[in-house]
């Protein structure tokens, strides 16, 4: 027993290594994950507490120049590259070659297939009690739709695995969009079911019911259903007992007063991914901030700008940097990267109040973002500012208030239908299809149903 649930864990942390091995899934699915792993409740919270470190420890959740973050933010306008590794994302001639997209593409379903083995685990398990039960399904479920979150918004049509079963599996078609979201809302659904209000230790580093509600926040803002995005983002904003916007150097500390969910450093002495990545002590090697950014995206004394940035010099130049996270590296743990905040569920209300003419109501809910900003007050300065421009309004909020944050700006770009006209005049490589990465060869390979996105 013992034995099966290390080579589990193993497996989790071995993600970047082997990545063709998770991508083939071309075992029996009991070699990883049988009912007898889950002979106790501490064997099967560590399993699923397992995925959490993976994700923080690889590539695409975990902060570091292979991160949603970090590639994202080249293909939109945030950042500016500066390893040759990762040129395709920054220039936007991405190949369906590419290594960094085979692990973008096979990393989220490792830990989706990690999530379906908890499950099914589970289902089969006469020793977890109850409530650890239903504690680890509805994070198992929470993880399988937050993965499917950001696949189906980086490639599109994906295969939905929804077992570890291989021989389903390896001949999986790409299910449409609408279908991903709709098996995301059922998870999301399932899950705020089975998570409570509390988290489940000290910290905020497992997810409960109000990270459910924000992702289900998101995913319904994303699909323009302004009423349910409005709903869930209430039902979080609510919470004040829990929930506050933090002052603006304090709110990627852990466990933060704005903090939702967050990711536990990969490593006791260790704070943050990002924060070593972003924090320049010599010439880039990775990236730094767009320069056009940071000197005309921001308002005139925008305390954002002063806490949120910094600036390297050397004998090459002046470069911009995030500064959202203060520990480059550093033996004390204070801070802990940042998946979900408070201040993006006020961003999303305002935004689906101002869909919803509730302009009034909209306003408000911008006006708290832009009060911690320093930032005069849409209230006072426009007042009867129109629908069209409100929402515009939102967007540049949303620009600042999440830069260099998971991906948001490019997603926005995408969503709002604004990436041709932003993007085509600064990327001499932009073609309309480069919305959608490429799926690997790797995995087309493998699978003879899976078809590449157009342009590739």
């Amino acid at each position: 027993m013992k034995q099966k649930i290390l080579i589990l864990l193993f497996c989790l942390n071995c993600i970047n290594i082997s990545c063709k091995k998770f991508l083939d899934i071309g075992v029996p699915k009991d070699s990883l994950v049988q009912a007898t792993v889950f002979d106790s409740n501490e064997i099967a919270t560590s399993a699923l507490t397992g995925i959490y470190s993976s994700m923080a420890n690889n590539s695409y959740a975990s902060g570091n120049s292979s991160s949603i973050t970090a590639l994202c933010g080249r293909s939109a306008d945030e950042l500016i590259n500066f390893n040759s590794a990762y040129s395709q994302f920054y220039e936007n001639n991405l190949t369906s070659s590419n290594s960094a997209i085979t692990a973008l593409y096979g990393t989220p379903y490792n830990m989706i297939y990690a999530a379906n083995a908890v499950i099914e685990g589970l289902s089969k398990s006469v020793n977890v009690t109850p409530s650890v039960k239903g504690q680890l399904e509805g994070e198992a479920l929470f993880i399988r739709a937050f993965n499917y979150f950001y696949l189906v918004n980086l490639f599109g049509r994906v295969p939905l695995n929804l077992s570890t079963d291989y021989k389903v599996n390896q001949n999986a078609i790409r299910s449409p969009i609408e279908i991903i979201y709709q098996q995301i809302i059922n998870d999301l659904i399932a899950s705020e079911k089975l998570l409570g209000d509390a988290y489940i230790t000290t910290e905020r580093i497992r997810p409960n019911k109000s990270v459910v509600q924000s992702l289900l926040s998101r995913v319904y803002l994303y699909l323009n259903d302004w009423e349910n995005a409005e709903k869930y983002a209430s039902l979080v904003i609510s919470k004040t007992n829990s929930y506050n916007l933090a002052t603006l150097d304090a709110v990627f500390l852990k466990n933060s007063s704005e903090t939702i969910w967050q990711l536990m450093p990969p490593a006791n002495n260790y704070n943050t991914f990002e924060g070593g990545m972003f924090i320049l002590t010599s010439t880039p090697q990775n990236v730094s901030l767009n320069k056009d950014f940071v000197e005309n995206a921001f308002e005139t004394n925008d305390k954002r700008k002063n806490s949120w940035i910094k600036t390297f010099t050397d004998n090459t130049g002046i470069y911009y940097y995030p500064f959202k996270y203060k520990v480059k590296q550093s033996t004390t743990v204070t801070e802990y990267s940042m998946v979900v905040r408070l201040a993006e569920l006020y961003l999303i209300r305002s935004e689906a109040r101002a869909h919803l003419n509730k302009l009034s109501a909209a306003i408000s809910d911008l006006d708290e973002i832009r009060n911690r900003a320093g930032l005069p007050l849409i209230k006072d300065i426009s007042p009867n500012i129109s629908q069209a421009d409100l929402i515009l309004k939102i967007q540049s909020e949303r620009r600042i208030e999440l830069f260099a944050e998971w991906g948001h700006r490019w997603f926005d770009l995408k969503r709002t239908k604004t990436a041709d006209v932003v993007l085509s005049t600064i990327k001499p490589a932009w073609e309309s299809t480069s919305v959608l990465y490429p799926i690997p060869d790797e995995e087309i390979n493998r699978n003879r149903n899976i078809t590449q996105n157009e342009g590739y």
